[in-house]
């Protein structure tokens, strides 16, 4: 065919080959691979997988490979749906867009970049965000699945190592050009967004030695949007209640209606510089250094139809259908009639300002600047190799936040006698065919206009949050490695030390003010400079025909551009109203503030053997830890002030990790492999803490820390089986079992509500549950206007039972290009397809339900005081999960179409609120996505291509207590195209 093999891939397969760290014996295999590798003369698609499979093959633990088919090309633009290419990966999507990576049904794992660890813009522990790095400069990854003595602790469910060219393995110079340029359907801003990079690299030799550099860079913008609409029906009217709504059956009522419009706006620049010198045959010394810059600036908006619960008793539904709940905890739910279709009208004499139209604006931006940089250098003698590297890592970041809600005041409707600042808007459902669709009764009495809608008067401003969090995390290291090669069954061990200390510093600041009457609250005609329609396409998703499209919120980009003048017009606007309240600058908040420090000294030791058809490792890992968290303790004195002191708690602790791998090479295509070990992991800095912050809305649990944490332990085992049948092909199946010890679970307290009037307790202490949020508007939870009131607490504890997941995993990968004689133009197809299967069980944590859905369980049930709890089980984890991608390549044309596809799994992404309204993670239901791309080479230096992610647009759904129960939120996803050309010189 002519072809050869791209520059990126010579390099990798080159550094694999070469590299110093590996043993004579490794050496050797890679020769062969290599070998291998070069009869195989594809290039692109091909070539990415070739060299993958090959460094797969002669690993002497479990690594699946991806590598890219040339410069800046993955298999996709975002990192974690690159992983998700891999079998036994599955991620989680934020506004369709990858975010969280699940390595074998859990998120406890840990991300490096060229074997160093990464600290990500939060305060967990599986480092840097995967959005905060393009796929454009990354040359490849690897994920371990089984571990050596040598891997750095820390990861349940695999590490991942993310790749970048080495400068002295390129054969030629290096140079590249990609211009790019993404669209979203669902994005109110026209035009294609841009996606830059370019990569130069090279070597070269003198009477010093041989040098190398290699710089990348990127720059991009993305925009990404997503409509979630969501219904809460979790209350009950029962058929003897009595009230006008009463049916001949017990029935849920709507309770609560949102529609979310989510935008973000990406601005993402990344930089990677790397130095080689080798000053002779047996030295080498290099420096890394890996800059990211991140600005994520949210510019959504919410439509709440809020008070709908208080027509619970005389709203009708024109609908209902029927609900079935399921078992959940070893109980069966049974069923009830839900609402599905109606219009929830005014009743004056029911209520005089529910229900009421608020409409929010969402600006929570965050900034995040990491580094991470590496210095090292390695020596190769006859007997001995010898490494030293010293690393840093650091992530920076700032959450800069400026939300506000607005009340639609209905001039069709009096005003609330009481004095408050909301109205009566009559509200229609229609939640058939699986959209949670609401809008405004238009034909309804009270109804209001488009005009009056889009009146600056007609609206009262109510809230106004700003934020200005800052979060601190670091991670420096120093490591030395030995090996020591011998001529025996025993071809080489391995030993060092690492000694790391981590920091994670938080600051809350900010300022809220909630105003809840028309005498505090300005008129939208004093801040009209700030108006804007809000977003009128929610139907584009779906092509719903009920929706609310006509409102008023205060502009977002306006927020995001002057922050300042917007919050001085506000304050005119209080002072011309003649409100009393003050709009101040974000402060730091004494309850939020840690600062946690962790230094961890780590030794190991490993023997690398060989005998006969038999290869692998086994060793220790050893490890000591100690922990210093400083917190602040908030008391109250005899006049009211607050009186702030300093909390510093220490802890210590020791783990013995042995770790085994052996692999069979059982024929000259058949390898199998075996690995056992122990690993940890350790809580997130935010649950040591014992700090504690409140928010203004009554629904979002206080999360509470909780310094007694103990890392979870976890023991592993795999065993799998590759059959390499053919050129560039394979047909493998794995099985893995990991038994987990104080699995870290959350503890949820739910607030008591009274189950006729809804109210919870609004004095501390908060007898029936929960804690007192001083800060907490009181909203429906009390007869009268204010803050202050009980809510939710959770806290993160280690589980006491012990807990099991275990999986099977089956992958294939086939390429016709041994065909072509015989196949012609059809030899340019191939395939590549995973399946995993797996399961959790035991565990002794519990979710319980709350108090009004204890209510309706007592009634479905029949069983009155009814108590119905569930083991929490693992968030994220699908039982099934499948990819299939078919590409080809052959005339210059690559293409590639991806279909992936995930079981139902629990989750905690529920819109806007942190709570479970049931007391349950809600299920997110099997989803499938649609990717596909298409390039073409011009020449031998250009080519253009075009990429689409999410064709079919699938959408989320989301179910209430179990999967294909009760439906209650959904998210209306993008499809993004990108166009774009990439020139080689």
């Amino acid at each position: 065919m002519g072809h050869k093999l791209s520059k990126i891939t010579l390099a990798m397969l080159s550094a694999t080959s070469l590299s110093f760290a590996t043993s004579t014996l490794a050496q050797e295999a890679q020769e062969e691979a290599e070998k291998d590798v070069e009869v195989i003369q594809v290039s692109g698609i091909r070539a990415s997988l070739a060299s993958a499979l090959n460094e797969k093959r002669f690993t002497n633990n479990l690594v699946e490979v991806i590598e890219a088919e040339d410069i800046g090309k993955l298999p996709d633009q975002n990192l974690a749906e690159v992983l998700e290419n891999i079998t036994g990966i599955q991620i989680t999507r934020e506004a369709g867009v990858g975010t969280g990576v699940q390595i074998r049904g859990t998120d406890a794992n840990r991300t490096e970049i060229n074997g160093v660890s990464t600290v990500g813009s939060g305060t967990g522990r599986s480092g840097i965000d995967f959005e905060d790095v393009s796929a454009a400069i990354i040359a490849g990854l690897e994920v371990t699945k089984s571990p050596d003595a040598k891997t750095i602790e820390g990861s349940v469910g695999g590490t991942i190592n993310l790749k970048t060219i080495r400068p002295l393995q390129l054969t030629e110079r290096l140079t590249s050009i990609r211009v790019q340029g993404e669209n979203s359907s669902l994005s109110t801003d026209s035009g294609f967004q841009p996606r830059l990079s370019a990569t130069y690299g090279d070597n070269w030799e003198n009477d010093y030695g041989k040098f190398g550099v290699v710089v990348s860079g990127s720059y991009s913008e993305q925009d990404v949007s997503a409509f979630r609409p969501r219904t809460d029906r979790d209350n009950l009217v029962a058929s003897d209640s009595g009230v006008a709504s009463a049916q001949s059956f017990d029935f849920l009522p709507i309770q609560f209606f949102v529609q979310d419009y989510d935008n973000y706006e990406y601005e993402t620049k990344n930089f990677v510089g790397t130095f080689e010198w080798q000053p002779n045959d047996n030295t080498k010394f290099f420096f890394d250094a890996v800059i990211n810059d991140q600005e994520r600036l949210q510019e959504s908006s919410r439509v709440q139809a809020s008070g709908v619960s208080a027509l619970n008793d005389i709203s009708i539904p024109d609908e209902f259908e029927t609900v079935n709940f399921g078992s959940l905890g070893g109980t069966d739910l049974g069923s009830i009639q839900a609402a599905l279709s109606g219009v929830i009208p005014v009743n004056l004499d029911n209520d005089d300002d529910d229900p009421n139209l608020r409409l929010s604006t969402d600006t929570n931006s965050r900034v995040t600047e990491s580094q991470i940089f590496r210095l090292g250098g390695e020596w190769q003698g006859e007997k001995w190799f010898v490494s030293a590297e010293v690393a840093s890592s650091s992530s920076d970041t700032t959450t800069p936040s400026f939300n506000t809600t607005l009340n639609f005041i209905n001039p069709n409707a009096p005003l609330d006698a009481g004095g408050g600042n909301d109205n009566s808007v009559p509200f229609q459902y229609d939640l058939s065919g699986g959209s949670l669709a609401f809008g405004i009764a238009s034909g309804a009495e009270y109804a209001p206009t488009v005009e009056q809608l889009l009146d600056p008067y007609n609206v009262v401003l109510r809230d106004v949050n700003i934020g200005r969090d800052t979060t601190e995390n670091s991670e420096d290291a120093i490591r030395f490695d030995f090996s020591y090669y011998v001529d025996s069954m025993i071809t080489s061990v391995d030993f060092g030390y690492r000694y790391n200390k981590s920091t994670s510093k938080r600051d809350d600041v900010s300022t809220s003010v909630g105003l809840r009457s028309m005498e505090d609250s300005p008129r939208g005609d004093l801040f009209a400079d700030l108006l804007v329609a809000g977003p009128n396409n929610f139907n584009e998703a779906d092509g719903r025909e009920l929706y609310v499209r006509d409102f008023l919120i205060i502009n977002p980009e306006l927020v995001a551009s002057d922050p300042d003048g917007v919050l001085s017009t506000l304050q005119q606007a209080l002072d011309e109203h003649g409100s009393s309240a003050t709009l101040n600058a974000p402060t730091s908040s004494s309850s939020g503030f840690f600062d946690i420090e962790e230094e961890t000294h780590a030794l190991y030791a490993q023997a690398n053997f060989e005998y006969e058809m038999f290869r692998g490792n086994f060793g220790v890992r050893y490890l000591q830890t100690d922990v210093t968290s400083v917190g602040n303790s908030i008391t109250v004195d005899d006049a009211g002030n607050e009186l702030v002191s300093q909390v510093t708690n220490t802890g210590d602790y020791d783990f013995i990790l042995p770790r085994i791998n052996i692999v069979a090479d059982v024929t000259d295509d058949v390898v199998v492999r075996f690995g056992a070990g122990k690993d940890i992991r350790r809580p997130d800095f935010d649950d040591l803490s014992t700090s504690v912050t409140f928010s203004t809305s009554p629904n979002p649990n206080v999360a509470i820390g909780n310094p007694g944490l103990t890392p979870e332990e976890v023991i592993s085992y795999d065993i799998a089986a590759e059959w390499y049948f053919a050129e560039a092909s394979v047909l493998s199946i794995g099985y893995f079992h990991k038994t987990r010890k104080d699995l870290f679970v959350d503890q949820i307290v739910s607030a008591f509500e009274d189950p006729v009037t809804g109210y919870r307790d609004l004095t501390d202490p908060c007898e029936g549950g929960g804690v007192f949020n001083p800060i907490a508007d009181i909203n429906v939870f009390g007869p009268d206007l204010g803050t202050g009131v009980c809510v939710g607490t959770e806290t993160k504890i280690n589980d006491t039972g012990e807990t099991t997941q275990k999986g099977i995993e089956i992958a294939v990968q086939y390429d016709l290009a041994g065909f072509e004689k015989e196949l012609g133009w059809a030899s340019g197809f191939g395939v590549l397809a995973n399946y995993t299967i797996q399961e959790f069980s035991g565990g002794e944590a519990v979710n319980t339900a709350t108090s009004r859905a204890g209510n309706v369980f007592a009634a479905t049930t029949g069983v009155d005081d009814i108590e119905v709890t569930a083991i929490q089980g693992l968030l994220n984890l699908s039982e099934n999960a499948y990819n299939f991608t078919l590409y080809y390549e052959k005339f210059g044309l690559s293409a590639r179409m991806r279909y992936t596809w995930r079981e139902a799994y629990r989750s905690d992404d529920f819109g806007s609120t942190s709570s479970f309204p049931w007391g349950f993670p809600v299920v997110q239901e099997d989803r499938g996505q649609l990717n596909a791309s298409i390039n073409y080479d011009i020449n031998e230096d250009l080519n253009i291509g075009l990429e689409a992610v999410n064709i079919t647009e699938s959408e989320v759904e989301q179910s209430c207590v179990n999967e294909g129960a009760l439906l209650c939120f959904q998210g209306l996803t993008d499809r993004r195209i990108t166009l774009g050309a990439n020139y080689r010189f």
